[in-house]
């Protein structure tokens, strides 16, 4: 039977999610053709900025190669512009006469740049920016010119002015209203980020309308004038002023328009049989422009293509989460405000954060964040689903996390999301799409889900996101990915760069580093705090000072959270061992504080699962006992077998060098977890082959294997070294973790750093260099010496709030409406 046909004008991002939700709901059900007006395969023009920057290459933002064409059948014609569809015959033409049939049409034209209607808008020189070969325009003429333009303050203004900058030119930005971003932003925060694009190094003028674009005797731009008569030199001029539907081919079609193509609720114009989606389609009187409605506009129209007819498409709450030169920004629904509204709003200029709630009839209704955008997407959530916020109205501007009654306060953002709620923003990808793919796909990293469902593949804000869910999913098992690129989206710094930076200049605090190294975002965001973090407090102990909340909830808490919000409290006992009166505490606690769970760990410990955060000091304080470090990048149980002291095959007493190791290793925080294993003969039962570090007792000595790490994707311990005494078994392990201490990167375990560097390398630091064994050593040992017990510091009151309900002061919340 012959396959309808379908006929996509447009190669964009709209029109091309449209073939992917497609595709698979009904794989072959259609013959596809494409027309692309562009000679590129579809590619995120989202990130042309970081492209025009010098950030990435085109290659690294196309999202369907030539062969996914080929791979699904369908036909795909490049630079080729459609410029007449045939509704009579149901056929479309391109300008060089190629013509395709079609029983369904879907229009996917875009918008086109708005060009000026000023004198000298036809020089040479001025230019839109919308695609690629604009991009690339910039990129040319920024290699032999010096001074550029750019009119229109909004996003891709601010956008085309950073990349400009960045490639050595003179920027000046001219913009019609008073503040920066008028449809993202409010003027505190618009003023906010002018004061840092200013430091950048950015001109501009605000307030201000161009009347004359002045060329010289070649035809090329020379100047820009403007209604006060003033210029300004302009060898480049970039017109960022808004946008259009691109809409003439469906006009002269007879296709009904009215500020883009009609659609109803099925994305269906005035004729059945075509279709249109994106920055082109018109619904309800809106055109959209940002990308997350129009890949929700691509799911409903590909269900109806599908013939499914269960898509209704209602519209978009707006919501823009930006990244303008590094600084995060976010705005949803009507944070302006205005009758009958009410707002809540934090500022610290200081500090570079502006936050600002607009609430109605006990609703949030609008936000806009400025500098700390990390609470975006609950706010977002509170917004779309119109949550009374009444009884949380005192804590709200502080976050999620300020929640502590809430049920989920200090939970990661991926635990409290619903599978329908939206992870990656640039490309409509939510919860479920991506713990599906982790569950189903067998995927382990995050470049393994970049690559399956396009998640943290345009922007990079939502990375730290799906590192969350990957974790949620998979636990110890949970592959970071390497750390040869930026550490995050506020630097193109890696994260071999810090470690350099903060070693060879001696930098202390999170300040030192992020203005030395000229971070784009003033206080870094949830991805680079904690690496910097460690690198500050592993480089310098005892000079750096370790800040808490540059830590994940579970190292600030020092208790491990659940996914109902308690906490699972493991105490010390080192080698595994404990005695009567330990049991008796325990048995004691679990009664008093109803705890629901007791079990024994894997790593011979006992759990107390169900804890309330409110309970956590009383717990530890009737305990009596150290914490065992279950919760963090630091150094866990040392797993041990009963060795020669009571087994009969028992060659070394493996107990107790288990209590030394884990006796002389307690405190110590590392780039991730540390386990070991002490095996007290080569039966090995305590599991000393998979472990970070694994030490196997044989009649002679001890055998010490490194890089071990269990799981689904076991990884067996390699050997390094066979020593004789217990003394060099101390020696040799802590000289290894100190090297992996001062050289790995942050959330690295021993076997991705081993595989890095080589076991070659490390026998040479550890094993062949016995002066530098010693001296790591010797680091190690003074980085560890008279570090506090956290519970005991807690108990005695440090970071007290963190355990207590939060309560704000009346005076911190400032109310108007």
């Amino acid at each position: 039977m012959k396959k309808p046909r379908l006929v996509v004008i447009g190669n964009g991002m709209a029109g091309i999610r449209t073939l992917e939700e497609l595709l698979k709901l009904v794989p072959g059900m259609y013959d596809i053709t494409v027309f692309g007006a562009e000679p590129h395969p579809n590619y995120n023009r989202i990130l042309l900025s970081p492209v025009l920057a010098g950030e990435q290459a085109f290659d690294d933002i196309v999202l369907n190669p030539l062969p996914w064409y080929a791979e699904h059948g369908i036909t795909l014609h490049l630079g080729k512009e459609v410029t007449r569809i045939d509704r009579v015959h149901r056929r479309v033409i391109a300008a060089d006469g190629t013509q395709a049939q079609y029983d369904r049409l879907l229009l996917a034209t875009g918008s086109l740049p708005i060009i000026l209607p000023v004198p000298g808008k036809e020089l040479k020189g001025v230019i839109g920016y919308r695609d690629i070969h604009d991009t690339q325009t910039m990129i040319d003429t920024a290699q032999v010119k010096q001074h550029a333009v750019v009119i229109g303050g909004g996003l891709l203004g601010l956008e085309a002015a950073n990349g400009l900058k960045l490639r050595g030119m003179d920027v000046t930005v001219v913009h019609l209203a008073g503040w920066l971003l008028e449809r993202q932003l409010d003027p505190t925060a618009g003023q906010l980020l002018e004061k840092s694009l200013v430091e950048r190094g950015l001109t501009f003028r605000l307030n201000t309308s161009t009347t004359e674009i002045v060329g010289n005797e070649h035809g090329e731009v020379a100047a820009v004038r403007f209604s006060d008569g003033e210029e300004v030199a302009a060898d480049l001029v970039v017109m960022a002023a808004g946008i259009r539907p691109n809409i003439a081919l469906a006009q002269a079609s007879g296709i009904h328009c009215n500020r883009g193509v009609v659609v109803n609720d099925t994305l269906q114009t005035f004729d059945p049989r075509v279709y249109a989606v994106g920055e082109c389609a018109s619904h309800r009187g809106i055109a959209y422009g940002l990308v997350a409605p129009l890949f929700e506009q691509a799911k409903v129209c590909a269900n109806h293509l599908a013939t499914f007819g269960i898509g209704i498409y209602k519209g978009s709450v707006a919501s823009t989460k930006l990244k303008v030169t590094g600084i995060d920004l976010f705005s949803a629904g009507n944070f302006m405000g205005g009758d009958g509204t009410e707002e809540i709003v934090l500022s610290d200029p200081a500090g570079g954060v502006y936050k600002k709630l607009v609430l109605k009839d006990d609703r949030l209704v609008g936000a806009c964040l400025y500098g700390d955008t990390g609470d975006g997407g609950w706010y977002f959530k509170l917004i779309k689903d119109a949550s009374p916020v009444d009884e949380r109205r005192d804590q709200l501007v502080f976050g999620e996390k300020s929640l502590g009654d809430a049920g989920t306060a200090g939970q990661d953002r991926a635990s409290t999301m619903a599978d329908g709620d939206e992870v990656c923003g640039c490309n409509g990808v939510c919860k479920g799409t991506i713990v599906k793919a982790i569950n189903e796909q067998g995927l382990f990293t995050v470049d393994e889900v970049k690559k399956h469902t396009k998640a943290a593949s345009s922007c990079g804000s939502c990375t730290g996101l799906v590192e969350q869910l990957l974790m949620n999913c998979l636990g110890s098992n949970f592959q970071e990915t390497p750390k040869t690129k930026a550490v995050c989206g506020c630097t193109a710094h890696t994260h071999a760069d810090v470690r350099k930076t903060v070693r060879e200049h001696r930098l202390f605090t999170h300040r030192a580093v992020y203005d030395f190294m000229e971070w784009r975002t003033p206080n870094g965001c949830a991805t680079c705090r904690p690496a910097i973090n460690y690198y500050l407090i592993s480089t310098w102990p005892r000079d750096a000072v370790d800040d808490p909340q540059s830590r994940f909830i579970n190292e600030r808490a020092h208790a491990n959270i659940q996914k109902d919000g308690t906490y699972s409290v493991i105490p010390q006992m080192k080698g595994g061992v404990t005695n009567a009166g330990e049991l008796r505490r325990i048995a004691d606690v679990a009664d008093k504080y109803a705890i629901p769970m007791v079990k024994v760990t894997g790593g011979q410990r006992i759990d107390l699962l169900g804890v309330k955060k409110e309970d956590l000091v009383e717990v530890w304080r009737d305990l009596g006992m150290k914490s065992g470090h279950a919760y963090g990048k630091s150094i866990r149980t040392v797993k041990t077998c009963v060795g020669s002291e009571f087994c009969r095959f028992g060659t070394q007493n493996s107990t107790q060098m288990g209590i030394d190791l884990e006796t002389m290793l307690a405190n110590m925080w590392s780039p991730h977890k540390v386990k070991l294993a002490v095996s007290g003969c080569p039966r090995n039962c305590a599991e000393s082959g998979i472990k970070d570090v694994g030490i196997i007792a044989v009649d002679s000595g001890w055998e010490i294997h490194i890089g071990g790490n269990g799981g689904i994707k076991t990884e067996v311990a390699q050997f390094l070294v066979k020593v004789k005494s217990g003394d060099e078994v101390r020696e040799y392990t802590g000289a290894f973790l100190q090297l992996y201490r001062e050289e790995a990167y942050y959330l690295d375990r021993t076997v991705h750093y081993i595989e890095r560097v080589g076991m070659d390398y490390i026998r040479q630091q550890v094993v062949d260099d016995a002066a530098n064994r010693r001296a790591l050593f010797e680091r190690l040992l003074y980085a560890l010496e008279g570090l506090p017990d956290p519970w005991a510091a807690r108990i005695a009151g440090t970071q007290a709030r963190e355990y207590q309900p939060l309560r704000i002061p009346a005076q911190l919340v400032e109310a108007e409406g």
